[in-house]
């Protein structure tokens, strides 16, 4: 890398074949992921009881899952929330059990592993045909969203370059699935909002390279595609390195700082925005390369049949 007059030149797109087969990598793992391991969906989607309790003092996990097997909660997710004194336990749908009726079940098969006390927090229940409404309706929030971006980014730009801003957001919309399909961490509707958001940023970031791909295309009078594509992206790097760093800071914040409630949702993010600003620099741009951009689709075409008008 090296630079003139204070600005970057890097040569992008000359890695785009290393870029293409590191991105074929990553989304067949994740596809690959969520084929075989699925996503760790909670209780919004599956449907269920999630009861929070608490203890005086520190407890491991094993003796909690042990003790709820043996009275018959064989499907019971058990896991630390927030500190080693707060447990989360994850039942599926019984039918014929109410809420009360469980609740107190549970707390005292726990209370029998323990000569601690056991205080209730919590208890919330979905129901498993809410659980489905809810992933069927995301699944399709998400679908038209992407159709919508189509449409704006056609109209905005041009037909490549909307090809291209579509690849980029299913690029990084597959991988951050797939990274928690592959850490099984739990997927519930929060970080679906965070899938959404990513899909946002991330089209924020490719639309500012695809506008700045449209002017140096028009600008320039000299110069391979190749050349101009690099240029484009080294005029936004400094922009797209600033946004990237000040919302990971936030996000890690969050992350580190914000507590269980909101863990999920800031580690989509985090993921987003390091894909989301891969993606605009290397899958949007080895796009408009691999479809042969130039500048004649660019060019404004003049208008014809326009009223002159007379007035002096």
């Amino acid at each position: 890398m090296r630079f003139l007059q204070g600005k970057s030149e890097i040569d992008f797109l000359g890695k785009r074949k290393l870029a293409l087969v590191f991105s074929l990598l990553l989304i067949a793992i994740s596809i690959m992921s969520m084929a075989t391991r699925g996503l760790n969906f909670g209780i919004d989607f599956t449907g269920g009881y999630l009861i929070e309790v608490g203890y005086a003092d520190a407890v491991k996990l094993k003796p909690i899952r042990t003790v709820l097997e043996s009275n018959g909660f064989d499907d019971a997710q058990v896991q630390h929330f927030g500190t080693s004194r707060d447990i989360l336990v994850r039942l599926a749908p019984r039918e014929g059990v109410n809420r009360a009726e469980l609740t107190t079940t549970v707390l005292g098969v726990l209370q029998t592993a323990t000569e601690q006390t056991v205080n209730m927090r919590r208890v919330e229940f979905v129901g498993p045909q809410v659980g489905e409404e809810l992933r069927e309706q995301g699944g399709m929030a998400m679908l038209i969203a992407l159709i919508g971006i189509l449409i704006y980014v056609g109209f905005r730009f041009q037909f490549k370059s909307a090809v291209g801003a579509i690849l980029a957001l299913v690029h990084d919309v597959v991988i951050t699935i797939g990274v928690f399909s592959i850490t099984q961490m739990p997927f519930d509707l929060t970080v679906l909002a965070a899938i959404m958001a990513v899909i946002g940023y991330s089209l924020n970031d490719t639309v500012v390279v695809l506008d700045r791909i449209r002017e140096t295309f028009r600008s320039q009078r000299k110069g391979s595609p190749l050349a101009i594509l690099n240029l484009s992206i080294n005029g936004t790097l400094s922009r797209t390195l600033m946004t990237s760093l000040t919302t990971l800071l936030v996000l890690l914040a969050l992350f580190f700082l914000g507590g269980e409630v909101i863990h999920g949702f800031a580690f989509a993010l985090i993921i987003g925005v390091f894909i989301g600003t891969y993606s605009s620099i290397y899958v949007a741009s080895s796009t408009l390369m691999m479809m042969n951009i130039s500048k004649h689709d660019f060019l404004e075409h003049a208008k014809e049949d326009v009223p002159v008008d007379d007035m002096p």
